[in-house]
């Protein structure tokens, strides 16, 4: 049995106020909490005097005056954005701008589907382009800080983490949050890649996470193996399922999401679906063509 998850969901916050979390942190919390963001994106500011400031959030008039009153009489010099989603990357430009900064992230181009079906998030900010490409094991510097630049796929083909390392801490955007699970949304979220990624900052050994939703994980390695437990525990409830006779994802998905509301089976689906191309990648599992929602699939 896989462990369960140990979500932490409280945080004391106000909206559009920064907060000195840790001796090189401050957070705040853009006013935009939703069924994906929780309470609304944190956005992280680096250091004091010269500073970098991890995921603007939304592209809001009000939010990006609040983050320029936070760093009011000093210097921003990098902006780092973990994916192009609409509540990380919107705010990067606008505030590049206002402040003369550089906006980082990676440039890595998101996969193009193999099926004729609709995205499962409407999020991506497809306009979004950065001044400077980002690779794994990059490093940046300001005065008493560091960030690392940590290549971590999964929720997207090119989502990259940040680690501050005077605090040994990661900002892991989507990839890991403390309050839910990701979404893996095939084509551009790849479960292999997801499950190397929660290895790769596992092995890292962190002290902290700063998830871009939620408060702060402490108790960071156990939390990590749990997320990875989750997930191959739901891959063998789908490989038992094919061994009881199942071919279709929605098949599967009626037995396995029983308990969940029905409203939302066809994200469930999509769930299913990145561990079905997981198994059709490792040859457990065999498709009718490019695996789809609609694919037929049968055990090898």
């Amino acid at each position: 049995m896989a462990a369960k998850i140990p979500f932490v969901r409280d945080m004391e916050f106000e909206y559009e106020q920064a907060q000195q979390v840790s001796p090189l942190i401050r957070r705040l919390v853009a006013n935009n909490p939703g069924p994906f963001t929780f309470r609304g994106t944190g956005v992280y500011i680096i250091g004091r005097g010269d500073v970098a400031i991890i995921d603007p959030g939304p592209d809001d008039a009000a939010h990006i005056e609040a983050l320029l009153r936070a760093v009011e009489g000093e210097r921003v010099t990098h902006i780092f954005v973990t994916h192009r989603h609409m509540d990380h990357s919107p705010a990067a430009h606008p505030l590049a701008e206002r402040t003369g900064a550089k906006v980082y992230s990676s440039t890595i181009a998101p996969k193009p589907s193999d099926c004729d079906e609709i995205r499962l998030e409407a999020g991506d900010d497809q306009l979004f382009t950065p001044d400077i490409d980002v690779k794994d094991r990059d490093r940046f510097s300001g005065p008493g800080w560091t960030i690392e630049a940590v290549f971590t796929p999964g929720h997207t083909t090119n989502h990259m983490a940040y680690a501050l390392v005077e605090e040994n801490a990661l900002f892991p955007g989507d990839h890991i949050m403390g309050w839910s699970t990701t979404v893996i949304g095939p084509p551009d979220g790849d479960m292999s890649d997801y499950l190397a990624s929660l290895e790769k900052v596992r092995d890292r050994d962190f002290s902290t996470l700063w998830p871009t939703h939620g408060p702060p994980v402490r108790e960071v390695r156990p939390f990590v193996q749990a997320f990875i437990d989750h997930r191959l525990e739901r891959e063998a409830q789908i490989l038992a399922q094919m061994h009881a006779g199942k071919h279709s994802i929605k098949d599967m998905v009626s037995v396995i999401y029983a308990d969940v509301d029905k409203r939302l089976h066809p994200a469930a689906c999509h769930s299913v679906l990145a561990h079905m191309i997981r198994l059709v990648q490792l040859g457990k599992v065999m498709c009718d063509g490019p695996p789809c929602v609609d694919s037929e699939y049968w055990l090898t």
